[in-house]
């Protein structure tokens, strides 16, 4: 399965996302989380991995991506030209403990270094190609917002899991994300965050396909504690087992 997890910033994409994919590989899985967040330097250390060498290198880096797409990135020849595994992916551009690899397509790293485009076309191009076994996952880390949804990037995914903090903006952010997800026919569930007793009822109240809430994750004093520390996410939630049950 491929699932891709978006949300506004700060709603808690990565955090749910590292949890996601220690609990799979507390379950036997093999998962490949991909930092598709050019401007986020957290995941890795949620998930106690340094972070890998930006795979765009392994296509000829940023400037030969626009170069190929100048006439427009749906034009290109494609960057594969054969299915992969995870076990094709270069060990430079892996970071690995367990059963956890992270790869991360590319980070914004120097002014006027340019747009995250191609990373994005990157992705656009290497997820379909990717062929996974019954017993692997991947789990996407998106950006805030939903320009990836216009660049196409996750085409190729069984899913979309949108991360919902308690906020107005991030509520209406869902509807967006559900509406477009709606048109192209992704399967969408929705994933609240920082649910308390007196935020709980309206949140759930908000979302338009109540059916589709996946997961009520509360406030974790020990997940707050590790967003402030940049500590390793550790320990068993209850919920993210239920998610991933139901996920199949």
């Amino acid at each position: 399965m491929k699932m891709m997890v978006c949300g506004k910033g700060g709603s808690g994409k990565s955090t749910v996302t590292a949890l996601m994919a220690k609990e799979y590989a507390r379950q036997g899985k093999r998962v490949l989380v991909i930092d598709c967040d050019e401007s986020n330097y957290g995941l890795h250390q949620q998930l106690g991995l340094e972070l890998p060498r930006d795979f765009t290198d392994y296509v000829g880096g940023k400037q030969r991506i626009m170069m190929l797409s100048a006439n427009g990135p749906m034009n290109m020849a494609p960057l594969f030209d054969k299915p992969l595994t995870l076990d094709d992916i270069p060990g430079e551009y892996i970071s690995e403990k367990g059963s956890v690899m992270l790869m991360s397509p590319g980070k914004i790293k120097d002014a006027n270094e340019g747009c995250a485009c191609s990373f994005n076309i990157v992705m656009f191009h290497f997820l379909p190609m990717l062929q996974l076994r019954q017993d692997e996952v991947v789990i996407m880390d998106m950006e805030a917002g939903i320009e990836h949804f216009g660049r196409g990037t996750g085409n190729s995914t069984d899913a979309v899991l949108i991360v919902v903090d308690p906020s107005y903006e991030s509520l209406k952010l869902s509807e967006k994300v559900s509406e477009i997800c709606a048109k192209v026919g992704h399967p969408v569930y929705y994933v609240l965050n920082r649910v308390t007793a007196k935020n709980e009822a309206t949140m759930i109240d908000k979302i338009n396909t109540p059916e589709k809430i996946i997961c009520k994750l509360p406030v974790y004093d020990a997940l707050m504690e590790a967003g402030l520390t940049g500590a390793p996410l550790e320990g068993e939630y209850p919920e993210i087992c239920a998610m991933l049950e139901r996920l199949g």
